[in-house]
């Protein structure tokens, strides 16, 4: 027996079946997270205490540029993922919804890629 209004099966509405996948995505990023932020957090006291030349040389390890590079895809992926829930859960309006997922992903975008480039300049370049 099928529930579906004759519209909805007029139309193909239904479950999008990808809601499962959005959750799970979430739920990895934010446990990879947890042992990248303790060693972010290292990093940053790192940063306050040492000298300039000796955190470039820290980050100038490939364990510690990969390590951050990896928390900044991390961190930026789980903050879109999350962002785009609060989104269709609040916004009524297709059209404005799309448009602010879309503006959201293609912001966090530009900050991550500017973070990656600082984060290659400094361990490469020093």
């Amino acid at each position: 027996m099928d529930y579906r209004a004759p519209l909805a099966k007029a139309r193909g509405l239904g479950s999008a079946k990808s809601g499962t996948h959005h959750w799970w995505l979430q739920r990895v990023t934010a446990v990879a997270l947890v042992p990248l932020s303790y060693w972010l957090i290292v990093f940053l006291d790192l940063s306050f205490k040492a000298t300039y030349q000796q955190l470039v040389a820290w980050l100038a390890s490939p364990i510690n540029t990969v390590a951050l590079i990896i928390w900044v895809l991390m961190v930026f992926y789980h903050a879109a993922l999350g962002l785009q829930v609060v989104i269709e859960d609040y916004i009524a309006a297709g059209g404005l919804k799309i448009a602010t997922i879309w503006l959201v992903n293609l912001t966090l975008l530009m900050l991550a890629v500017t973070a990656l480039l600082g984060v290659f300049r400094i361990s490469l370049l020093g």
